[in-house]
């Protein structure tokens, strides 16, 4: 583990605004819960709405691959809020197993859609309203599977190398945009729909550090975290 620098948390976000995506179920359910609990406005999205149920200011028909419904989103938050303080880029999938070539183009194309291309095109939309923000904060659901320094897992090959590729956008997001507290999270191996059954962490365990990172009052930015201390990339 690497030292941690000077951080401050907000006691409370009451007052400002939040932008999660996957909020239907697992981590992106409790982070939505966890983020309303401490006072924020939360705007709950999904590719279904209707399978929203967790409690939210409000629930956004969001599937971060199609640039009309990001753009409904954002306009929807920017119409109602006038600025975002929080985004959590949370949705994602695991996408296909197996040998590469077993895997089909489509597939591959599905997975960096979702986990890499879809944050990339709701924070270059979300911008205008991130830069409103006193302290504004990108938080990106990533994985240990892509992580460089550790072993990344081959079995989901697109989804490790995905995620990589989301570290990554976290480094340079956040070397173009100093004003912005971009980072990184990985959640563990949690007890979701992707995980599994058997996985070792709660969803509640899974949420804590991307909750602890959203709370940034000041703190540092283009960095990768677990159980809220930095690690390599």
């Amino acid at each position: 583990m690497m030292s941690s620098p000077d951080i401050s948390l907000f006691e409370t976000l009451a007052g400002q605004t939040a932008l999660v995506t996957g909020s239907s179920r697992g981590i992106g359910a409790e982070i939505t819960r966890q983020l309303a609990e401490l006072g924020a406005t939360v705007y709950a999205s999904a590719r279904t709405p209707s399978e929203i149920d967790v409690e939210a200011d409000s629930t956004l028909e969001l599937d971060v691959t199609d640039a009309s419904e990001v753009e409904t989103a954002v306009g929807t938050i920017e119409r109602e809020a006038g600025e975002l303080d929080i985004l959590v880029n949370n949705a994602g999938i695991h996408g296909p197993a197996g040998p590469l070539e077993t895997i089909g183009p489509e597939p591959i194309a599905e997975t960096f859609g979702v986990n890499l291309a879809g944050p990339i095109r709701l924070v270059r939309n979300s911008l205008p309203l991130l830069t409103r923000a006193a302290t504004p904060r990108v938080v990106n659901v990533a994985s240990g599977s892509g992580q460089f320094a550790g072993e990344m897992e081959a079995s989901h090959l697109p989804y490790s190398v995905s995620k990589a590729g989301l570290n990554a956008f976290t480094r340079t997001l956040s070397a173009q945009y100093p004003g912005l507290l971009v980072n990184s999270v990985d959640p563990g191996w949690v007890r979701t729909d992707n995980g599994g059954p058997d996985a070792p962490r709660s969803v509640s365990d899974g949420a804590a550090t991307a909750i602890w990172l959203a709370r940034f009052e000041r703190g540092p930015s283009g960095r990768f975290w677990r159980d809220e201390q930095q690690i390599e990339w």
